[in-house]
């Protein structure tokens, strides 16, 4: 009993949650969310553009593009939003002032346009090439048919993969903490180790992970289910149309124009 009440008070300490609970909810989760949509937005800008680079036919295009997928994919994430965030500090400070937050979600829009433009690249290499001919065909040139067709076939095909790129961001949010927010910038991970060292139980942490939770498995099952979309093609199902029906019509038409 000694033990089960040592792992409750440890990491179920109710009390610990409630006064931790408005800062979660009120900074953590505002800032988690405004860091992991921000740098998504940003990283799927670059994204798209170095999918393009990375399937151009001209090589002065193609070779920078895979240097930067190569980089940033192989860097840990952490190292990156520590070189960005310190290397940059002098320099944001002339734009954003005393505050790391816009680096941090500069470093996860590096990271993550990585990731995507690899996504889109994929995507749009998936799409039919007979697609691409048949605009050729009706007079497209090159960039206005990768613009209105192949492009939205490729982004649709991928979808599911964004969200999963999505999730991964919504969980390195919690890394821009080692850059020094302030405390009105911190996410969810940060408050909760706050409250954690301030209350002397682990409860706070437990309480952000269940935040963590609520934003990223409503979303995994929105993955399975576009992915299952997707790839089944699954469409609702007409009502069935009676025979008969269809030859009253024919009849009631043939009525008509013979009037």
């Amino acid at each position: 009993m000694d033990l089960l009440d040592n792992l409750t008070k440890t990491f179920f300490d109710f009390q610990a949650m409630a006064d931790v609970l408005p800062q979660l909810l009120q900074v953590g989760l505002v800032n988690t969310l405004v860091i992991s949509l921000a740098a998504t937005a940003i990283g799927c800008v670059l994204g798209m553009m170095i999918a393009l680079m990375g399937i151009s036919p001209l090589r002065w295009l193609r070779w920078p593009a895979r240097v930067y997928t190569d980089l940033f994919r192989g860097l840990p994430a952490i190292l990156t939003i520590l070189l960005i965030g310190q290397g940059f500090a002098r320099f944001s400070q002339q734009l954003f002032g005393p505050s790391p937050y816009p680096l941090g979600i500069i470093a996860l829009s590096l990271i993550s346009s990585a990731y995507i433009g690899e996504i889109f690249r994929a995507g749009i290499l998936a799409v039919d090439k007979g697609q691409l001919e048949a605009c050729r065909a009706l007079g497209m040139g090159y960039g206005r048919a990768m613009r209105l067709v192949v492009v939205p076939q490729g982004i649709r095909r991928v979808l599911p993969a964004l969200v999963n790129q999505f999730i991964s961001i919504v969980k390195d949010s919690s890394l821009v903490y080692f850059l020094g927010l302030l405390v009105s910038e911190r996410e969810l991970f940060r408050v909760g180790q706050d409250a954690a060292v301030l209350s002397g139980n682990l409860s706070p942490l437990v309480l952000a992970g269940l935040f963590y939770l609520i934003v990223t498995v409503p979303l995994t099952h929105l993955v399975n289910y576009f992915d299952q979309r997707f790839r089944t093609g699954r469409r609702k199902a007409a009502p069935p149309v009676s025979g008969l029906r269809e030859v009253a019509e024919l009849e009631t038409a043939g009525t008509a124009e013979s009037r």
